[in-house]
């Protein structure tokens, strides 16, 4: 399939995460789309994240990615500006509000960011990672770098629009578009039960698993990750 234009592509990060979590994906789409990395730190609620998407967006109408805490700006954003999506990606994220339990340990994380902020990433590596990754030096120095650049403050934020959130599943049926639903075979917070109830409610979606990977797919199988996404980029229904 050959295209005039190449697509507008706005990747969304996950939580203490910033545009390095989709290096590898940037470089290997940008021969068939023009990519951009939004900023998921300024504000404290999910509305007014996906509202600041689509105000950093393109004109226009865009393909949208997002992993984790970016598929839950994603899922809002199509509630908000269906119309401009042309296709969309959700990547180790779920539809699903949160649990007691998660949004008591999401307290307990914001409280430990106030006293000891670099303790937060340190202690989410083990959820975060397939465990043959967890003693990847430079894995682990990434996601620390990214979350020193988000900060305690930002973190904050992101938290408390993560538990503002609502239950995206009853809308998952009117999304209109090409939808890729990909996560790690080993994602323990986000597990393969969960895409494929998002896969099984959104009309043009398809599943896709990765194996040997945990959380944060991006960037511990970035080939993978990236050749799933080019052929959903291509193949998207026009």
């Amino acid at each position: 399939m050959s295209y005039l234009m190449k697509p507008n592509l706005i990747l969304l990060p996950g939580l203490l995460n910033d545009a390095r979590l989709w290096q590898h994906q940037a470089d290997a789409l940008a021969p068939i789309a023009n990519i951009s990395v939004a900023d998921l730190t300024r504000h404290a609620s999910m509305k007014e994240l996906a509202a600041d998407v689509l105000e950093q967006a393109p004109a226009g109408m865009f393909a949208l990615a997002g992993m984790s805490m970016g598929g839950y700006v994603a899922l809002e954003i199509m509630r908000q500006a269906p119309e401009r999506v042309i296709a969309l990606a959700l990547l180790d994220t779920s539809a699903r509000p949160d649990t007691p339990e998660a949004t008591e340990n999401r307290r307990k994380l914001m409280a430990l960011a106030q006293t000891d902020f670099p303790a937060v990433s340190r202690g989410l590596r083990e959820k975060l990672l397939h465990p043959a990754h967890l003693g990847d030096a430079e894995l682990a120095e990434r996601i620390d770098d990214m979350a020193t650049v988000v900060g305690k403050d930002g973190f904050i934020r992101q938290q408390q629009a993560i538990l503002s959130r609502i239950d995206s599943r009853p809308t998952l049926p009117t999304i209109p578009c090409s939808t890729l639903v990909l996560c790690g075979r080993e994602d323990k917070l986000t597990p393969v039960e969960v895409h494929e109830e998002m896969t099984a409610l959104i009309p043009h979606a398809s599943l896709t698993i990765v194996e040997h990977c945990g959380h944060l797919s991006p960037i511990e199988q970035p080939q993978q990750v990236s050749e799933a996404m080019h052929g959903w980029l291509l193949n998207r229904r026009m």
